[in-house]
C-alpha cells in the first residue's frame, strides 16, 4: 500500500506530496510518523493507493501511525487543498489548522481515570479495618474515583480489587471547560416574526441568509431552532461567535437546550481541555461546536448548520498565515454539506448588506425587540461645553445624574470605553517626549495597577518615568483616559458603588470572562466598565443605563471603514440597555455632536447610513467597489525588509504596467505602524477595480523568497494599521 503524505513542515520547498510504503492499514486523513531526510517527522495522509510512480526499492516506509484514527475526515481534506490554493500558502500550515496545536508537538493527549465499585464478592474479613471500611465506603457511595478511595484507604483498595471483593475499571477522561456552566431549561415558544424567519431560512435556495434584527430581537433563539432542527435530522453544527467573552453564555444556552452535545473550541482553553473538547466533536460524542473564529475548523461532519453571529465583526478575519475570512471557509463548509450558512447582526457590513439587497444573499429583517420592547433612548452631549464648564473629568453632568438615578433606584449601568490601562500616552510637558517602546513604533500606556508602562502591541513592560529621560524633567503628564482611570473616577464620586471592570488585562485565563459576567449578572456588582468586550451580545435584565464615554475614539482613524466601525459600536453597546421590563438609557459623549454617523446612531437608523455609506463608497471606489490588496513585508533588519520589498514591488510592478486600467492605487510604502516586536514593517498597497487579478497578485508575491524576511497577501485587511 502507498500513501501520499504532506509533511508537516510550513516551507515551500517541501510543500509537496511524498510517496511512502505502508505495511499496516491506514486511511486517509491520518497522522503519521515518517523517515525525513537524516531525520524523522510528523505528516498528513492525504491520499491511499495501489500502486507509485517511483521504484518500490526507493520509497521509504511510515514508521507509525499517530494515533489510531483518521484525524482529519474527507471535508477536511477537501477544505484544506481550496484554502491553500485560494491563499497560496503551505499545505501543512493550512492542515494545522483543523488540529489543536499541542496535539501536534506531542504535548498533550488522552488522560484516564479508574473507578472502583463493588463487584459481587464476599465482605473482607473482621482484621483488616480498612479494606472493611474501604467497603462500607463503595457500599454506600457507589461507584468512585480510585484515585481518591486509595488516598482515604491505601493499599486496601489494591487488595480488596486482587480478591474480586471491587473491580476497577479505566476509562477515558475528558477534561471539561466551563464544568460549572449550566443554563437554566426554560421553555421558549417562538414569535411570529421568529417562526417566519425560521421558515425561511429552510426555504430559501440561497445558501447565505443574513438575519439583520435589532439589538434584543431574539436572534439568538432563532440560531438555537435551527441547529435544535440540524440535530433531529442527525446532522451537526457549528456556532461561531466574535469575541471569547461571549462563548461561555452561548455555551450555557446551548448546554441547557442540547446538554453535553455542545463543545467549545477556543484559545482560552488549556491544551487538554482543547484536545478533549476536540476530540469529543471528532468522534462524534458532542455534535455543536461552539467558539470563535476558529471554530469554523471543527472536526464534525454531516454539517446542518453553520451560524456565524455578529458577522460584522473584525476579529472573523485572521492576522496570521494564512490570512483567511471566517465567512468564506464557512461557505466552502456549507456548499460542501449543501446545508446553510446564517449570518446575523444587529449592524450588518456594508459589503453583506449590499449582497443581500441585491439578492445573493436572503435578507430576513427583525425590526422589532422582542415584546415589542422599546428601544433605549439615546442622548448626545457635547463634551466641549462640558470642558467649557469647566468640567474636566470624563463624565458629563447628564452622565452623573442619570447614574446617580440609577444607583438610587437599584439598577444596574454600563460604561463604555475602548481604551484600557490608566492613560494612553504618558508625556514630558518641558519637552514633550513620548514614552515609546523600544519593539514597536507605538506610545506606551501607563496601568496604574501594576504601576508600569505597557505596549499593547508586543507586551513589554517597563518601569514607570520618574523623570524625563531625554532632559530630565519631572512634570510628567498622562494624557487620554482609560478604563483604569474611570474605575478610579467612579470609585471617588460613588464610594458605595460596586464596580467591576472588563478588559484585557482582567480576563486572563478562561474563567476571565466568565467569572465577571456572572458577577455582574448575579448583582455582584452596580457598575461595569470595560471595552468593547461589552458591547455585543450580553443580555443583562437590570442594566438600564449605558453611557458612551468616547464616542469620536474611532470616528477619525485613517480608515474608510472607521465611520461603520463606529456607527455600529455605538449601536451594539446601546443595545445592552433596556433588555429588560424598564425602558433603558444611553448617554452618549462625543466631542463632534452633529456628526452625522453618531446621528444615524442614536435613531438606530441602519438603513439610512447604509444609503449614505454606501453612497460615499460608490463616489470614492472603495469596497465593495473595489477590492484592496495589501503585500505586508517584515522582518528584523530594516535593509532585509527593504531588499524584500523591491523584489516584491518589482513583480507587481510588472503586473500593474500590463494592467494599469484594472488598477485605482498602486504604491509602497512605510506600514503606518513602522515598527511592531521588533520587525520593520513596508508593504505595497493596491486598489483593484475587480478580482480578476488576485490570482496573478498572489504569484507574484509568492514568486519572491526572501531569506529572513515574511511577505503576507491581506484582502480587505481589517486593520490597516
Amino acid at each position: 500500500m502507498i500513501c501520499e503524505v504532506i509533511v508537516d513542515i510550513a516551507h515551500s520547498d517541501v510543500d509537496k506530496i511524498f510517496d511512502y510504503a505502508c505495511d499496516f492499514p491506514v486511511a486517509a486523513g491520518t497522522r503519521v510518523a515518517v523517515p525525513f531526510g537524516r531525520s524523522a517527522a510528523t505528516g498528513f495522509v492525504m491520499r491511499v493507493k495501489e500502486t507509485s510512480d517511483y521504484p518500490a526499492e526507493k520509497l521509504k516506509k511510515i514508521y507509525r501511525a499517530e494515533e489510531d484514527f483518521p484525524a482529519l475526515n474527507a471535508e477536511c481534506l477537501a477544505l484544506a487543498h481550496k484554502i491553500a490554493a485560494r491563499y497560496r500558502v503551505p499545505m501543512a500550515l493550512v492542515l494545522r489548522l483543523f488540529l489543536p496545536a499541542e496535539m501536534r508537538t506531542g504535548k498533550v493527549g488522552e488522560t484516564y481515570r479508574t473507578f472502583a465499585r463493588l463487584a459481587g464478592g464476599l465482605p473482607p474479613e473482621k482484621n483488616a479495618p480498612m479494606q472493611e471500611a474501604c467497603f462500607a465506603y463503595l457500599a454506600e457511595n457507589g461507584e468512585t474515583d480510585a484515585a481518591i478511595l486509595r488516598k482515604m484507604f491505601g493499599q486496601a483498595v489494591n487488595a480488596l480489587a486482587k480478591k474480586g471483593v471491587i473491580a476497577l475499571e479505566r476509562r477515558r477522561n475528558f477534561r471539561d471547560p466551563y464544568r460549572g456552566v449550566e443554563g437554566e431549561r426554560t421553555a421558549r415558544t417562538l414569535t411570529p416574526a421568529q417562526r417566519a424567519a425560521v421558515a425561511r431560512i429552510g426555504e430559501t435556495e440561497k445558501t447565505v441568509a443574513l438575519l439583520h434584527g435589532v439589538t434584543g430581537s431574539g436572534k439568538t433563539e432563532i440560531y438555537l431552532t435551527l441547529i435544535a432542527q440540524a440535530l433531529e435530522r442527525g446532522q451537526t453544527a457549528i456556532f461561531l461567535v466574535p469575541e471569547i467573552s461571549l462563548t461561555p453564555q452561548m455555551l450555557s444556552q446551548l448546554r441547557a437546550r442540547f446538554g453535553s452535545a455542545a463543545a467549545i473550541l477556543h484559545s482560552g482553553l488549556s491544551a487538554g481541555e482543547r484536545f478533549d473538547e476536540w476530540h469529543r466533536l471528532r468522534e462524534g460524542s458532542a455534535r455543536i461546536a461552539i467558539g470563535a473564529r476558529s471554530a469554523v475548523f471543527a472536526p464534525v461532519e454531516n454539517v446542518g448548520v453553520i451560524v456565524i453571529d455578529e458577522e460584522h465583526d473584525g476579529s472573523y478575519s485572521s492576522e496570521s498565515a494564512p490570512r483567511y475570512n471566517t465567512f468564506d471557509v464557512a461557505y466552502l463548509r456549507a456548499t460542501y454539506n449543501g446545508c446553510k450558512l446564517v449570518l446575523g447582526s444587529a449592524t450588518p457590513s456594508v459589503e453583506t448588506y449590499r449582497r443581500a439587497k441585491e439578492g445573493e444573499f436572503e435578507l430576513i429583517s427583525l425590526p422589532d425587540r422582542i415584546n415589542a420592547r422599546p428601544m433605549p433612548d439615546v442622548r448626545i452631549v457635547d463634551m466641549r461645553r462640558e470642558v467649557k464648564r469647566g468640567n474636566a473629568s470624563p463624565f458629563s453632568s447628564a452622565l452623573r445624574e442619570r447614574l446617580e438615578a440609577c444607583l438610587r433606584e437599584g439598577q444596574q449601568a454600563i460604561l463604555f470605553l475602548n481604551r484600557r490601562g490608566f492613560a494612553q500616552t504618558v508625556l514630558c510637558r518641558d519637552c514633550g517626549y513620548v514614552a515609546k517602546c523600544e519593539h514597536c513604533d507605538v506610545a506606551l500606556t501607563y496601568h496604574s495597577e501594576e504601576n508600569c508602562l505597557k505596549c499593547h502591541y508586543c507586551g513589554t513592560r517597563y518601569h514607570m518615568l520618574t523623570a524625563c529621560p531625554e532632559c530630565g524633567g519631572t512634570h510628567v503628564y498622562y494624557a487620554g483616559t482609560g478604563t483604569q482611570r474611570v474605575v478610579g473616577e467612579l470609585k471617588k464620586l460613588y464610594p458605595a458603588a460596586r464596580i467591576l471592570r472588563m478588559d484585557n488585562d482582567t480576563t486572563s485565563g478562561k474563567e476571565g470572562h466568565y467569572r465577571i459576567l456572572k458577577q455582574f449578572a448575579d448583582r455582584e456588582a452596580d457598575i461595569l466598565v470595560g471595552t468593547q468586550m461589552v458591547a455585543k451580545g450580553h443580555d443583562f435584565p437590570l442594566v438600564t443605563l449605558v453611557g458612551i464615554l468616547d464616542a469620536d475614539m474611532s470616528l477619525h482613524f485613517p480608515d474608510y471603514r472607521s465611520g461603520e466601525r463606529t456607527f455600529q459600536l455605538v449601536t451594539q453597546v446601546a443595545g445592552r440597555s433596556g433588555r429588560g421590563a424598564e425602558k433603558g438609557d444611553v448617554v452618549l459623549q462625543t466631542y463632534d455632536p452633529d456628526n452625522y454617523i453618531l446621528r444615524f446612531a442614536a435613531a438606530y437608523d441602519y438603513e439610512g447610513f447604509y444609503r449614505h455609506e454606501i453612497g460615499l463608497r460608490a463616489a470614492a471606489m472603495f469596497p465593495p467597489f473595489s477590492r484592496i490588496v495589501r503585500v505586508m513585508v517584515s522582518s528584523e533588519k530594516d535593509a532585509d525588509a527593504i531588499e524584500a520589498l523591491r523584489e516584491v514591488y518589482a513583480n507587481l510592478q510588472k503586473l500593474y504596467d500590463a494592467h494599469t486600467d484594472d488598477f485605482l492605487f498602486f504604491n509602497r510604502m512605510h506600514a503606518p505602524i513602522k515598527r511592531i516586536q521588533g520587525k520593520f514593517r513596508y508593504q505595497v498597497l493596491m486598489r483593484l477595480t475587480s478580482d480578476a487579478l488576485l490570482e496573478a497578485i498572489y504569484d507574484a508575491v509568492s514568486a519572491v523568497k526572501p531569506k529572513n524576511a515574511l511577505v503576507s497577501v491581506e484582502e480587505n485587511p481589517s486593520n490597516l494599521s
